[in-house]
């Protein structure tokens, strides 16, 4: 039997109008002058319009230093030489068991060393010029103040030995061990994040690359996207994407739009409605007349948002950072005041010695791994809870969180059609009978609301009553006959009549009549997820409050909302989502945003920390921090113990990686010699090497709840 293109009109009757939008005020209203114009459809120009998303907004934030080359491919390079070195040459003039030299070993060693620095060292020292042109010298200072000055000095001894004949301690072991391990550190670290995705790239991937171009014969042309114009007539066949912003001129359709706008349910559109490209036509053949294109459409807008958001700077404390600057200083002014006390009470061969030897035992071996191993052993957690963590910032940042934006659809509800209840209005007919009539009438149809009644049926065992004939009832719904008699299926509205029906906040309603009298209800809508109240009551009892801001209708919101006791906000847009996020953030709060459409992307991104539902657009995953790939809203409950775990024990590993430092340095500077104690090299190498180990156990215990 043949369906017309309008069929189940009654489904949609109680559905709020899906706005037209106005991109000029929905979405552009306050982009800043001087933001990349790129055509979101000029898809080589959008995909090179930024860098990297970890080059900005969150991941980017930290001094440039884990964006410096491969470090996978410079420590593996680096190690043969690396080994080398720590074999030919003493770890401050005391020779390990594995060691040993031979006649101008010592050579070769300040040759290889030579390499090493040059190529091993390369990105500390890029790291370092970018500290300092930020005024801010931290980790990439103090790594590079350390190779530097062990390296240099060890060259000089090495002079020395050959020039004087005097034996004066090198430091190549140290140079070389700092070297391997800040490499090595900042490789795990990389391996454990990860590379974030490219948001502005698989934006454009939602709008096709070429379009339908309709010409004046009826004939068909197919044209780059890039060349359409503002008033091309463009064919859009089932299943095919919206390649331009336009409005209907022959044709009618369904069009999903929920990762755009977040509407759950896909829009009845007809002619002179309005499609937004990137939107997908679910069936029947479009003609769209093209309305706007490149910086003006729906997705560029949005992408103007992204690269709004990604230019703004993290609020992340960045507490490795931080210490390193300290230690930066603190050696610094410990050594200048070593050299010239021990310049004054002894002669400058010691004062050198004593202001190396300060410097050295400042180089952070322990710190350079404190926060790296947190950071692996954390990712590998939370992968195997479904969390995947792009950006390790979000961590600390979530652990001073006030505000949560949830999106609603495939966040806290399904987005799927689903039955919510059948009730029976008439005491002659049970409700597993109310929905095989049901299933029955609706068997035929491949209307997604028909095949969530269908499913429901099968899923209880009912088996559908045969009907003899099924019509389609233009803007009602469906009638048949069966058993001698006949059935409706139809909407409130075509009905003309209340029903003593129980109706969810925002579902729709349809009712079955049976010769003219009402006997059975069904009410569909979008489900929550069985998580979602677990969720909102933990987010409460850690002190962030949950608010959720959605594209879809006010009276679905307002439903979800109600369920859940929660502050809401409905038909938003992506302009509308990106304000509240920024308004928030303005007041001090410290906001988190979970979502999984595009109209969610530039939201995740300039939120403290974004979190995206892995079932989801590619757009809003590459713009997150955070991925829950089984988008389960339970998994954000996760994330917010994995953040206060990992902070802490990063915390811990900061305490153990600088607290030696803070103590060894001043008394390698000899603060405590006027009563005999000094630090000797080797007990400052021990040292060094127990906070070290310390350091990786601590990492380890980091533990989950089961």
């Amino acid at each position: 039997m043949a369906k017309s293109e309008k069929d189940h009109q009654h489904h949609h009757d109680e559905q709020v109008n899906h706005s037209k939008m106005d991109h000029s005020e929905q979405v552009g209203h306050s982009y800043h002058e001087a933001q990349v114009k790129e055509g979101i459809h000029d898809h080589s120009n959008l995909s090179q319009s930024h860098d990297h998303h970890v080059d900005s907004n969150h991941s980017g934030h930290d001094h440039g230093h884990h964006h410096h080359g491969n470090f996978k491919e410079i420590f593996l390079k680096s190690l043969p030489v690396g080994i080398i070195i720590l074999i030919l040459s003493p770890m401050m003039d005391i020779r390990l068991p594995f060691q040993f030299t031979f006649p101008y070993s010592d050579i070769v060693v300040a040759v290889l060393a030579t390499i090493l620095l040059v190529y091993g060292g390369k990105p500390f020292f890029q790291g370092a010029i970018a500290e300092f042109k930020e005024k801010a010298p931290g980790m990439m200072a103090l790594i590079s103040l350390g190779l530097s000055v062990s390296y240099l000095y060890s060259i000089y001894a090495v002079l020395a030995r050959y020039v004087t004949g005097e034996h004066i301690m090198d430091f190549f072991f140290e140079f070389a061990s700092l070297l391997l391990i800040m490499l090595l550190g900042h490789w795990i670290e990389m391996k454990a994040v990860g590379e974030a995705g490219d948001a502005q790239k698989s934006l454009a991937e939602l709008v096709p690359k070429d379009a339908h171009v309709v010409l004046e014969d009826d004939l068909i042309e197919t044209r780059p996207v890039a060349e359409l114009k503002v008033g091309d007539l463009v064919r859009v066949q089932a299943g095919e994407n919206v390649p331009a912003d336009g409005l209907i001129k022959r044709g009618a359709s369904r069009i999903n739009e929920a990762l755009l706008t977040g509407e759950s349910k896909p829009v009845e559109k007809g002619v002179g409605d309005q499609v937004i490209g990137g939107s997908t036509n679910g069936e029947g053949v479009l003609y769209l007349e093209v309305q706007e294109t490149g910086d003006q459409s729906f997705l560029s807008q949005v992408q103007s948002l992204i690269s709004q958001a990604q230019n703004q700077p993290s609020r992340a404390e960045n507490l490795a950072q931080k210490v390193a600057g300290w230690l930066f200083y603190i050696a610094i002014a410990a050594a200048v005041i070593a050299f010239v006390v021990w310049l004054y009470i002894a002669d400058i061969q010691t004062a050198i010695l004593f202001t190396v030897t300060t410097l050295v035992i400042a180089c952070p071996h322990a710190l350079g791994l404190a926060i790296p191993l947190v950071t692996a052993r954390s990712t590998s957690l939370g992968a195997s809870r479904g969390l995947l963590v792009k950006d390790r910032e979000a961590l600390e940042l979530a652990t001073k969180s006030d505000v949560m934006i949830l999106d609603k659809t495939g966040t806290l509800t399904t987005g799927e059609f689903k039955v919510l209840n059948v009730e029976t209005l008439d005491d002659r007919h049970t409700e597993a009978e109310i929905a095989a009539l049901m299933a029955g009438i609706e068997g035929g149809s491949s209307h997604p609301i028909a095949q969530s009644i269908v499913h429901a049926a099968e899923k209880q065992g009912i088996q559908p009553v045969h009907f003899d004939s099924i019509d389609v009832v233009s803007g009602a719904g469906v009638e048949g006959n069966a058993n001698g008699r006949k059935y409706e299926l139809i909407s409130q509205k075509a009905f003309g009549k209340d029903v003593a029906a129980d109706v969810p906040k925002g579902a729709t309603l349809s009712i079955l009549v049976e010769d003219g009298k009402p006997i059975g209800t069904v009410a569909l809508g979008d489900e929550l997820k069985k998580a979602s109240k677990t969720l909102i009551q933990a987010l409460k009892d850690n002190g962030i409050q949950p608010i959720m801001a959605t594209g879809d209708n006010e009276t679905a919101a307002q439903g979800v909302a109600e369920e859940l006791g929660i502050e809401y906000r409905a038909n938003q847009s992506p302009q509308d989502k990106y304000d509240l996020v920024e308004s928030l953030k303005n007041k001090g709060q410290t906001v988190i945003m979970v979502g999984d459409g595009v109209n969610d992307a530039p939201s995740l991104a300039i939120a403290d920390v974004g979190i995206a539902v892995g079932a989801g657009t590619q757009v809003a995953i590459d713009s997150a921090d955070v991925i829950l790939t089984q988008s389960d809203p339970g998994d954000i409950e996760s994330f917010i113990e994995l953040a206060n775990k990992t902070t802490s024990k990063m915390k811990q590993n900061l305490v153990w990686g600088a607290g030696y430092n803070f103590i060894a340095i001043p008394i390698a500077a000899g603060i405590l010699a006027s009563i005999g104690i000094t630090l000797a090299p080797a007990v400052g190498a021990v040292l060094m090497s127990v906070s070290t180990v310390i350091v990786a156990i601590n990492a380890m215990a980091l533990k989950l709840k089961n």
